[in-house]
């Protein structure tokens, strides 16, 4: 992992080239072409096979899940597809019948878990979502919450419980060097703040369910006027406010309009979560704590020499929540 970690962006997808391959071979694919698509919390390719098909292959890089996460994911997706009608992509099976091949990575030093699945068309919708697309992904999370809401995990698989700001991962801030007095206290007084807001939303232990966590524009892709949803590697058992805290936090950038198109959508298909307005901002500005913590403990190339940088803007943002009470994502002194 040392040699690993000294890599370009470039060479490091080129040292997991490798182990895509072969988990392409174990998938059935007859690859034509193999191109890197991202290369960043983890490692997608796009694999164009002999018969004309196209596939995502998804490469844990930095992933924590689990086999049997896997295969909640994948049986979660499978069952969106077959009871609702989001989009999601369809995810293939291995020539022996599994959700994932676990394939050995010299570079990296242990086994990576790679998962196949049917490719998506258009493109990512990215930071700036219309006011259009902001409603169908509203109304889109208010489907998965309603058919999450009776889903059960299947045998032998397993979610994590998101009921805590950094969802239980280890706590790298406490201890990241070179911050000044006044922004560790910052650090402090957030993850208090936030850790409070999580016991509160979950100290009676109702609607939990399946999440994806993840929603926002680099998540989905918009095609002939439907959203398509992808990458479920980071979802988990939590409260429905959580996603609709997440993915306002992609939007508090950006124009109004948008988050209330999104609320307008969700409301189209269930009623809002009915959540105390502090709350739900300690619940947004949570995900910034979480972001800050993940690139600390990334081994991409590019995320790695942001970290310091980022935990920079992401203490000027939670000081920002701390005194005005709304999370905003613009960069305040």
């Amino acid at each position: 992992m040392a040699g690993y970690l000294e890599l370009s962006d470039a060479e490091q997808v080129e040292a997991l080239r490798p182990v895509a391959l072969e988990a392409a071979d174990r998938f059935g694919l007859e690859v034509a072409g193999l191109q890197p698509v991202i290369h960043a919390y983890n490692t997608t390719f796009a694999v164009d096979t002999v018969a004309g098909r196209r596939y995502a292959l998804r490469v844990g890089t930095n992933s924590s899940s689990t086999a049997a996460h896997v295969l909640a994911q994948q049986e979660w997706q499978r069952a969106i597809a077959a009871g609702t009608d989001v989009v999601v992509a369809e995810p293939l099976t291995t020539t022996g019948g599994g959700w994932f091949a676990e394939v050995a990575s010299p570079a990296i030093g242990r086994p990576l878990l790679v998962t196949a699945a049917s490719w998506l068309d258009g493109p990512d919708v990215g930071v700036d979502l219309s006011p259009e697309v902001a409603h169908a992904l509203g109304r889109t999370m208010a489907l998965l919450h309603r058919q999450a809401e009776t889903w059960e995990l299947p045998a032998g698989g397993e979610m994590p419980t998101f009921d805590t700001p950094l969802f239980g991962d280890d706590d790298l801030l406490a201890d990241t060097p070179g911050l000044t007095t006044e922004r560790r206290e910052v650090l402090d007084r957030a993850r208090e703040e936030t850790g409070r807001a999580f016991a509160r939303l979950h100290q009676d232990g109702a609607g939990v369910r399946a999440l994806h966590a993840d929603l926002h524009g680099d998540n989905v892709k918009w095609h002939r006027g439907r959203l398509a949803v992808f990458d479920f590697d980071d979802c988990g058992l939590g409260l429905p406010v959580l996603d609709l805290a997440v993915s306002t936090f992609y939007l508090r950038g950006g124009d109004p309009a948008a988050e209330q198109a999104m609320r307008a959508g969700y409301a189209q298909v269930a009623p809002l979560p009915d959540v105390d307005p502090a709350w739900f901002e300690a619940v947004v500005a949570a995900r910034q704590l979480l972001l800050n913590n993940a690139l600390l403990s990334s081994s991409t190339a590019e995320l790695r020499a942001e970290a310091a940088d980022y935990l920079v803007v992401g203490t000027d943002r939670l000081r920002r929540w701390l005194t005005t009470g709304t999370f905003r994502r613009e960069v305040c002194g």
